[in-house]
């Protein structure tokens, strides 16, 4: 398995569901062993309230992310190739990451989960359909990044 990496750019297709999940999972278990954001291909969406929801279940604040594209982070001075590992949670977002990094010696990743919008309308199965979306995410997480650490017992982080 790969080291753990010191900077993650997680991305999908909006940054409105997945990718910011991931963000808010990997800061929330991992604490500040690495730097982490998230994009997307595209930014006209808000945070989705049913990934806010499902992530408040599981105590990570979603609520306040900023939904922001690849192009919007290269304008406010992200440099893409500065990561270590890209994250890509879409076929459509793994195109872009790969295009995007291509002069760059860094490592891109795909992990195909779920996108959870639009699956069903009820409210209660479309809980469900996130909570398995977050799941998956999580799954991923820990069989990449190893066991989270514990808040109180978390190890002093050296730099």
């Amino acid at each position: 398995m790969p080291g753990f990496p010191s900077s993650v750019l997680f991305c999908c297709d909006h940054n409105a569901i997945r990718s910011p999940m991931a963000e808010a999972m990997m800061k929330k278990l991992y604490g500040r062993r690495a730097y982490v954001q998230s994009a997307g291909v595209r930014s006209e969406l808000e945070v989705d309230g049913f990934a806010v929801a499902v992530c408040q279940e599981i105590g990570i604040e979603l609520s306040r992310h900023r939904v922001r594209s690849f192009e919007e982070m290269r304008d406010w001075g992200d440099d893409l190739g500065a990561f270590d590992l890209v994250v890509a949670l879409s076929p459509a977002s793994l195109r872009q990451a790969l295009e995007l990094t291509r002069e760059s010696h860094l490592e891109v990743e795909y992990w195909p989960v779920m996108d959870p919008a639009g699956l069903t309308e009820r409210r209660e199965a479309k809980l469900n359909a996130y909570r398995e979306t977050r799941d998956q995410i999580m799954k991923r997480m820990v069989q990449r990044f190893g066991p989270p650490e514990s808040e109180e017992g978390a190890a002093p982080v050296s730099g």
